[in-house]
């Protein structure tokens, strides 16, 4: 064998079973948990409710708990952002109470269409971020002030767009109820979707083999990530199978993971992702490396405070209406909860798009749970927090192992 092909058996990384489990034992030891404590977190919750209630993991039950996610799931997306650079909005709930009444005024008040009445509460939601930014960043007042302020703004600012009425009802036969409610994938569109998300996921990691060993760098055989392909086609069609035996998949919660999906891309793959794990990590450090960190700063909270209008306007499409407390009760709770729990770091710089999917997940698997059991709501809180102070903590811990190990 020649030394150029001992070379480029040195870039394949070992794919066998015991390299990978190995590998998955260095990490957790090493406090790079992931997501994997909200995935186990998950898989107990159902395992218990399902032993109270067989219907909790019924199809019906499930799709309805997709639908139910989806509007603070949406809103839990921008948290994230912002989250990644340490920081906290606390208007989120407030700003999407709002957006969702200036779509329903202009569309029932004013005879707007719904895709223009829609932009118009998108942009008051970007603004809203790109003046907490300013503030932010100009000013050097505290994300926790600016945004509690805003939460009491936004609050009264949506009872004087939504005037002495207090409610106002979304036309019945508008398409933005009907695609919120009542829309749901064909069975063949949704095993096509199962076969399209595992050929994108091969031919993206082909391509990031192809990179890493065009650089001399390591990197995993092929056939192993084929039969990661082959294994996310398999999953993702089951569920879609499961799913079929009710209703399916809405378009709603479909939406909502796609928009995940993309804005994981983002924050991995582009330059601006890499600049908020950096600003994040450590932002006088990003600073001299020539992050221009006030604009990163801007833009995360403008695209937070844009996801929270978005989330508010399927919000008012799913309730088919806006109200006074549209956006208050628990929305904040659960946007933030919910991204703490999918196990985004409360510090900063650490953290997938994929928590607000599994934190939402799971928060509301909590409240579908203990409904379906009989528990009052007060119940529900108590674990709800419950589960939020374990979230931080498991954190905390995994912060300290990676500080320990050397990783940061």
């Amino acid at each position: 064998m020649s030394f150029a092909d001992k070379t480029d058996e040195r870039l394949v990384e070992d794919s066998s079973p015991k390299a990978m489990l190995e590998g998955f034992v260095r990490r957790m030891k090493s406090g790079d948990l992931g997501m994997v404590p909200v995935i186990v977190g998950l898989l107990i919750i159902w395992v218990v409710f399902y032993s109270q209630n067989e219907r909790f993991l019924s199809s019906r039950n499930l799709v309805e708990l997709l639908l139910s996610s989806s509007a603070i799931g949406m809103i839990s997306v921008g948290v994230i952002m912002v989250l990644l650079l340490g920081e906290i909005d606390l208007s989120v709930g407030s700003v999407s109470g709002m957006s969702g009444a200036i779509m329903a005024v202009l569309v029932v008040y004013h005879d707007w269409s719904v895709l223009p009445a829609i932009g118009v509460a998108l942009l008051a939601g970007l603004a809203i971020g790109v003046v907490y930014g300013l503030l932010y960043t100009r000013f050097g007042v505290p994300s926790f002030v600016i945004t509690l302020a805003g939460l009491l703004a936004f609050l009264g600012l949506q009872l004087v767009v939504l005037g002495d009425n207090g409610t106002v009802n979304l036309p019945g036969d508008s398409w933005l109820i009907d695609f919120a409610n009542f829309k749901f994938l064909s069975p063949l569109a949704s095993y096509v979707l199962a076969v399209l998300a595992g050929l994108a996921y091969f031919g993206g990691r082909v391509l990031t083999i192809r990179k890493r060993r065009a650089a001399n760098l390591s990197a995993p055989s092929v056939l192993s990530v084929a039969i990661r392909a082959a294994l996310m086609v398999a999953g993702l069609a089951y569920v879609a199978y499961y799913l079929n035996l009710d209703r399916g998949i809405g378009y709603m919660p479909l939406l909502w993971i796609l928009v995940i999906v993309f804005m994981d891309q983002v924050i991995r793959k582009t330059r601006f992702g890499r600049h908020v794990f950096a600003v994040g990590g450590n932002e006088e450090a990003s600073r001299r490396s020539g992050i221009r960190v006030d604009r990163v700063y801007v833009a995360v909270f403008a695209l937070c405070t844009m996801f929270a209008a978005f989330g508010g306007v399927l919000a008012a499409a799913r309730l088919q209406s806006v109200a006074q407390s549209s956006g208050g009760g628990d929305t904040n709770l659960m946007a933030i909860a919910a991204a703490v729990i999918g196990g985004v770091s409360l510090f900063g710089g650490r953290g997938s798009m994929y928590a607000a999917l599994f934190g939402m997940l799971v928060l509301q698997s909590i409240t579908s749970g203990l409904n379906l059991i009989g528990v009052d709501a007060e119940v529900r809180y108590m674990v709800t927090g419950g589960v939020l102070l374990l979230a931080v903590t498991i954190d905390s811990l995994s912060r300290r192992a990676r500080r320990s190990s050397g990783r940061g």
